[in-house]
């Protein structure tokens, strides 16, 4: 007989917590229904690798019936392989579509001196364009906890608004809701799970990678939680009990 190996059932464990966690947040936030063709945000980095590779394991026990496409939007930086993500997707058998965009060209020629924003807007408006062409219901993005809390402190330091983006967003003009079933996953897990199975992380070759306000507030954080290890999970807390935009309506009590 032959036994697994001590790795493999740390790995197995892990995917069974970051499987368990996801799905706490699409239940509590009824993110999935029957029937659901859920197209994920795939730019190559590790969170949209995870999530697309959890949404397609959760598929096949989730206790409703949903599909799962994969779209990466080709912004047009100099240096961008997207193969690997090709063959990340054939290896899983999930169906991939490239959309290449202009976004770069528009991004140089206007010279904003902080032009992340309007790059994020451009991305998640050609993401959702092609979502639609494929009939798809949903669109999947892999913002994680960490994202959630920078930005309700990004929100509350430069616009003194208490806000963040919520699990769940319905437009009345699309035909497709947009979800972020990560809530309840760290950066962290997110990374080390990319790592232990070898994911194909690709390079982000944006010139403003890493030198954004963003990017900051993700530091300054890191720092409190040096002085308040449990920081993080109190200030989610507050936030899913909060009266923030839709939170209230959307989760199940």
């Amino acid at each position: 007989m032959t036994f697994p190996s001590s790795l493999s059932i740390i790995v197995f464990m892990k995917e069974k917590k970051l499987l368990s966690l996801m799905r706490q947040c699409i239940q509590k936030y009824d993110l999935i229904q029957e029937g659901d063709v859920i197209g994920v945000g795939l730019s190559g980095g590790k969170d949209s690798l995870v999530l697309l590779y959890a949404l397609n394991r959760l598929k096949e026990f989730y206790p409703v019936s949903f599909s799962v496409k994969a779209f990466t939007v080709d912004a047009g930086f100099q240096g961008m392989d997207f193969s690997d993500i090709r063959d990340f997707c054939e290896k899983l058998k999930i169906p991939w579509f490239l959309e290449k965009t202009q976004i770069a060209a528009i991004i140089e020629a206007r010279k904003e001196p902080h032009p992340c924003s309007l790059c994020s807007h451009m991305r998640r408006a050609a993401l959702a364009e092609a979502a639609e062409r494929e009939n798809c219901t949903v669109l999947a993005l892999g913002h994680h906890k960490d994202d959630y809390l920078t930005t309700f402190m990004l929100s509350l330091a430069y616009k003194g608004q208490i806000y963040t983006f919520s699990p769940k967003t319905v437009y009345e003009d699309k035909k497709l809701s947009v979800i972020r079933p990560m809530l309840y996953l760290s950066e962290g897990a997110l990374e080390n799970f990319a790592e232990e199975n070898e994911f194909p992380v690709v390079k982000n070759t944006c010139p403003m990678d890493h030198l954004t306000e963003r990017e900051s507030m993700k530091q300054y954080l890191l720092k409190i939680q040096r002085e308040f290890p449990d920081i993080k999970d109190k200030m989610l807390h507050a936030i899913e009990a909060s009266d923030i935009q839709d939170w209230k309506n959307l989760r199940k009590e």
